[in-house]
Formats: structure tokens, sequence, C-alpha cells
């Protein structure tokens, strides 16, 4: 099978320099050309992945059209951005099997990117990677474990062969909605957790805030038709336990910023701010309970404080766990 990652950040610089570790050629596409051209030049992602070389058999290109007889297309572009992208290249991209890598809920449409690469490319399987990962451990060939989520189970054996590398263990499930919302909604707890840590609220504040916020996860993704098994897996409790434990997660120091009311480099893509707010929308769509997600929202547009942001949490209603 062949195979291409498109979005040559941190995470599909990561899966490409992996999987060339099975011994195949990989073709990574960016869309900026001035960035191809200095990784091809230096054989390093010194904007995203600095400090990891690049193996000779990791092909560069700008050119989506260099992907036309490439069978398997990994889709590591920013949630917010794939819409536009899926729109633009489905002349390219469908047919393909495409595997999401992105994780969050579009602001737009309240949608996953199952559902956006789907309609854009209607004759292509769709699946999605997931759970808990950091670029800089999966390109240095650290141990780590993924869930594939395909709703056709066949595809999905084929694409979790494919996609195993020596240092992926990839496990697989039919419960794409699962996998796609615990990955989005935890990037918003993470940014609770981080916030109450830059607030030096403490430790057991944080535990408690990422069990409630797995509950609201659990929550909105069973309303949706998930399983509750499948966020008690990899792509929801495994990625929440990372993401709100670790300065490495992009979210979580967006959370400890606000935390300790000091700026945020700009450039850094936070899904999770995008996502509280596409959450909250749909939380208040569907009649789901989503305080943590709710708060989260408010702070990422600036219109609460995290003071009173934990007021408002501690002064709900006292119920049954």
């Amino acid at each position: 099978m062949t195979i291409a990652i498109v979005g040559a950040g941190s995470f599909g610089t990561g899966l490409a320099i992996s999987l060339v570790s099975t011994g195949q050629d990989i073709t990574l596409w960016g869309r900026d050309p001035d960035h191809v051209a200095e990784m091809t030049k230096t054989r390093e992602n010194a904007k995203r992945l600095a400090g990891v070389p690049l193996p000779d058999r990791l092909h560069l290109t700008d050119n989506m059209a260099s992907l036309a007889g490439i069978e398997t297309v990994l889709v590591a572009i920013p949630m917010q951005q794939l819409g536009s992208f899926a729109s633009k290249y489905s002349g390219i991209l469908n047919g393909k099997n495409l595997v999401a890598c992105c994780k969050g809920i579009d602001l737009e449409r309240r949608v996953g990117p199952s559902v956006i690469l789907g309609e854009a490319c209607p004759q292509s399987t769709v699946a999605v990677l997931t759970g808990p990962s950091f670029a800089s451990d999966i390109a240095r060939g650290m141990p780590t474990a993924l869930t594939l989520a395909c709703a056709d189970e066949v595809k999905g054996i084929t694409l979790q062969q494919a996609l195993s590398t020596p240092n992926i263990r990839i496990y697989r499930t039919v419960d794409v909605i699962g996998a796609e919302l615990g990955g989005a909604l935890k990037n918003v707890v993470a940014i609770a957790c981080g916030a109450v840590m830059g607030a030096q609220f403490g430790e057991s504040a944080r535990a408690a805030l990422m069990t409630r916020g797995y509950a609201e996860m659990v929550r909105m993704a069973t309303k949706l038709g998930a399983t509750a098994d499948t966020l008690a897996g990899l792509s929801g409790f495994g990625d929440l336990s990372l993401t709100c434990t670790s300065d490495t997660s992009r979210n979580y120091r967006f959370g400890l910023s606000l935390g300790r009311s000091e700026p945020f480099d700009a450039s850094v893509t936070v899904e999770g701010a995008a996502t509280a707010k596409a959450a909250s929308a749909l939380a208040d769509e569907i009649d789901v309970d989503m305080p943590i997600t709710n708060a989260v929202a408010a702070l990422a547009t600036g219109s609460i404080s995290v003071q009173d942001a934990l007021k408002s949490l501690l002064s709900r209603p006292l119920k049954e766990e």
C-alpha cells in the first residue's frame, strides 16, 4: 500500500518518519513551498520538529498532483482548515483511503473530520487515527499506542496493518464517533486543567477537572451514538491522561497561560479553544450538560476569568456522581 501524509506540521512529520521505518517510501506534502524547500535542503523540519533528521526515503513535495497514484493519505491538517482543504483537493483525494489525523469539532458545522472528508470525497474510505501521542515521541521511535477508527471493518483491518510501525501499535474500532469525540473533547479538558495549574489551584483541582471532564466527554459522545467503552480506551481516557498532565501539550500550555494571565504564542495551533466553542454550542443543541466545556469556551474568548469560572463550577447544585 502506498502512503502519503498531507500536512507538514509536527504530527504529520512524526508519522511520516515512523512509517519510513517500516522500509517503505513515504511522501510528505506541505502547503508552503518555501518550508518544503527548506526541509528538502536541510533534511529537517526545523520549524515544527527541530532536531529530528528526515530519512532519505521520506520524499517532500508541495505539489498535490504528485499524490495522484497514492492509495492511502493521512490527513494531518488542522481541524478548522480541514473543510477548505478537502474542498480544494477533493478531485485528487476522492477514491483514496483517507485517514484523519486531526482532533476537533468544526466551528461552523459542528461535526468531526470524518464527516467533512466523507462529504468532500464520497468515494473514499474514511478512517480516524487518534490517541495519546506527542509528535516528538513518535518521530524519535518511542513506543506509542493509537486507535484507528473505521466504520468499514475490513478496510479498518487493512489500514491497521499498513499503518503499524515498529514503535506505533494500533488498536482498531468501528466506533468513529467515539474516537473522534474522545480526541476532540480531551483538548478542552486539557485547557481547563492547564488553567487550574496556572492559577495555582493545585493538583487536587486538576484531578477533579479531569474526572468530571471525562464524564462530560462520555455524556456527549454517547448521546451522539458512541459507546462508552471507546471513551474508556486510548482515544478517550488515554489521550485525556496524557494531554492534561504534560507541558508538551499545546492545549495544556494554553490553559497555563490563561491561568497565569500571560500572552500565548498566536502561531501555535490550539485546537481545544475552537473545539470548546463548537462543543458548547453543540451541547445546547442536543441538550447535554457540559459545564466545564462551557467554562473553557468562555475562558478562550476572554469573557470570564479563571477565578470566576471556578466559582461558577463550585457553586453548581450538589448531586450524585
